[in-house]
């Protein structure tokens, strides 16, 4: 529940801006008291007086209202708020958030504000992807500001791809843990890895897999939220490094767990990464030229990265947590992994072809344990960190030991 959270919600001028007034309704549902500023070009989409109605309260606009600046001002409209909310947060209000530009009422409230930001992008995929957005949101990171999706599906445009904002209810869920979550674990140290590996053919050529990093670089953001001292190890991704967390970047399986060795001790450790099984014998420094039939390859098993720290000794986190990416059966083939590499918790997911599970945004995971099965219903990855993170710090607050949980 939200009673009594003070949300300012910022409604920008995208076609999204009409799932708003649901979101409204849903925040109130929850006890929230919703204040509301539309940009300009919101107002193309939706009305003053339909939010007005929804919120219960005076909607906000006009920089230069004389009445508006002197009852409330936009220094005290956004200070006085617990939470900011952009909502459909578009590719033009994103740009201006990230570089200071404070020219309506919407991005001064922003710039002027001391609360947290959370925001909900809504844009083309073409916009979604292109270099200046990607850019705007490293930038909106590095300062704590809380991304919220984007969703991949069909759009108004009559594309399909990543930049639908996701839903409302996806939307009050993330502000409820935001609030419910905060400092539940300070004091504790994780561990996280994340995406793929690249294991070198040689020095033009690699090994790899098909892992985008979202789910792992989401976990550790996730972590983060919730007060943890957060390591990220990552293999190579176009994912962009969480705010608040310390990243190691890295190549091979080698390096990966080297990285991870290095960082113990760790109250938690989650292997997210896809680690490739295998490396092929290094052909040396020469790129290896065709010869009118193919190379023979000669594989070596890659180190058992999981299996490492969940037999660590006195290094062993007190919760170790791999996942199992399977095709077909998940959890009949993830339950023997649990034995197998001596850790507490599986996660377990199907990457099979269909399921957009490599590269997607959503997931749809089972939580293996020594004493039962748990399939979590599909959601976004990023509702799957944020739901891993929650049973993380429930586990410790019990004061038992996290295995048998």
């Amino acid at each position: 529940m939200l009673d009594g959270r003070r949300i300012l919600l910022i409604i920008a001028g995208g076609i999204a801006a009409y799932k708003c007034l649901d979101l409204i309704r849903q925040l109130r549902a929850q006890g929230a008291v919703v204040r509301c500023i539309l940009t300009k070009s919101a107002t193309e989409f939706v009305t003053p007086l339909s939010v007005s109605a929804l919120s219960g309260d005076k909607v906000y606009g006009d920089l230069f209202s004389l009445t508006d600046e002197h009852d409330m001002g936009h220094i005290q409209l956004s200070r006085d708020a617990d939470l900011l909310v952009v909502a459909p947060a578009t590719a033009n209000i994103l740009a201006r958030m990230a570089h200071g530009i404070a020219d309506d009422l919407a991005t001064t409230a922003l710039l002027a504000t001391d609360k947290p930001v959370m925001v909900a992008p809504s844009m083309n995929v073409r916009m979604w992807e292109h270099a200046a957005t990607r850019a705007n949101m490293a930038l909106l990171r590095t300062r704590n500001v809380t991304i919220l999706g984007p969703d991949s599906g069909d759009m108004a445009c009559g594309e399909f791809g990543e930049g639908r904002m996701i839903e409302s209810a996806d939307i009050v869920a993330a502000i409820e843990r935001s609030f419910a979550d905060q400092g539940r674990l300070a004091g504790q140290r994780a561990l996280i890895t994340s995406g793929p590996t690249y294991e070198p053919v040689d020095p033009v050529r690699y090994i790899a897999n098909r892992s985008s990093g979202k789910q792992g670089h989401a976990i550790a953001a996730a972590m983060a939220r919730m007060g943890a001292e957060t390591i990220l190890v990552t293999g190579p991704t176009r994912e962009i490094d969480p705010p608040g967390v310390a990243v190691i970047h890295v190549e091979t399986a080698q390096q990966m767990l080297d990285a991870c060795q290095t960082a113990l001790p760790a109250d938690v450790a989650i292997c997210a990464a896809a680690v490739s099984d295998w490396r092929p014998k290094y052909a040396g420094n020469q790129k290896i030229k065709k010869n009118g039939a193919p190379p023979k390859l000669t594989l070596m098993e890659n180190p058992d990265i999981l299996k490492t720290l969940a037999t660590a000794g006195n290094e062993r986190p007190r919760l170790v947590v791999g996942f199992a990416a399977e095709t077909g059966d998940v959890i009949v083939k993830a339950k023997p992994k649990l034995l197998a590499k001596e850790c507490d918790w599986i996660v377990a997911n199907d990457v099979a072809p269909g399921t957009q599970t490599f590269g997607g945004c959503d997931n749809t995971v089972h939580l293996i344990t020594a004493n039962y099965v748990e399939s979590w219903p599909p959601m976004s990855k990023q509702a799957v960190a944020d739901q891993l993170a929650t049973r993380i710090a429930d586990a410790f607050a019990l004061q038992t030991d996290p295995q048998d949980t």
